[in-house]
C-alpha cells in the first residue's frame, strides 16, 4: 500500500484528531507532520496552547513517522514519551513534525518538534518530545 494512502487513512480513522482539528501536513518515510489551528476550545487558562494538545500534536507525529517505517499490518502505540515545554504557544497554528530516530522490530524511537507558526509563516519552537514506540499486530480489538 502506498505509504501516504497508508497513513492517511488510520488518520482519518482517529476521532480525537477530527475533534481537535488535526491536518496530516507531510508524509515520508520516517518523518510526518502534523498540525491544528489554535481554535479557543484548545487554550488553557492564560490563553496558550493547552498542554495537552501540544503533547497530543506531537505524539501523532511521532507515531506516524513510527508506522512509516514499519511493514504493512503493523501498528503503533506509544509506550513512552517524554516533553519538554520550550515556550508558549500563541500562535494561529501549531505544527508538530515528528521523525524517527532508530527504527527496530519491536520498538522504535522517535522523536517530535512542536513550532507555533505566524501568519507570515514564521516559527517558534514550542515542545520537544522524546519517546518510544512499540510495534504491534494491526488487528483491532
Amino acid at each position: 500500500m502506498d505509504l501516504t494512502h497508508r497513513i492517511r487513512t488510520s488518520f482519518d480513522n482517529q476521532s480525537m484528531l477530527a475533534t481537535i482539528g488535526a491536518t496530516l501536513d507531510f508524509v515520508s518515510k520516517g518523518e510526518v507532520h502534523i498540525g491544528a489551528a489554535l481554535a479557543p476550545h484548545l487554550l488553557q487558562q492564560q490563553g496558550f496552547a493547552h498542554g495537552g494538545l501540544v503533547f497530543s500534536l506531537g505524539d501523532v507525529a511521532a507515531g506516524y513517522a513510527a508506522l512509516s517505517v514499519q511493514p504493512d499490518g503493523a501498528e503503533v502505540v506509544t509506550a513512552e514519551l517524554k516533553i519538554n515545554y520550550l515556550s508558549p504557544g500563541t500562535a494561529p497554528r501549531l505544527q508538530a513534525r515528528g521523525r524517527v530516530l532508530k527504527p527496530g522490530r519491536r520498538l522504535t524511537v522517535v522523536a517530535s518538534d512542536v513550532f507555533g507558526i505566524a501568519e507570515d509563516g514564521s516559527e517558534k519552537h514550542i515542545a520537544t518530545l522524546l519517546g518510544t514506540m512499540a510495534v504491534v499486530p494491526g488487528e483491532r480489538p
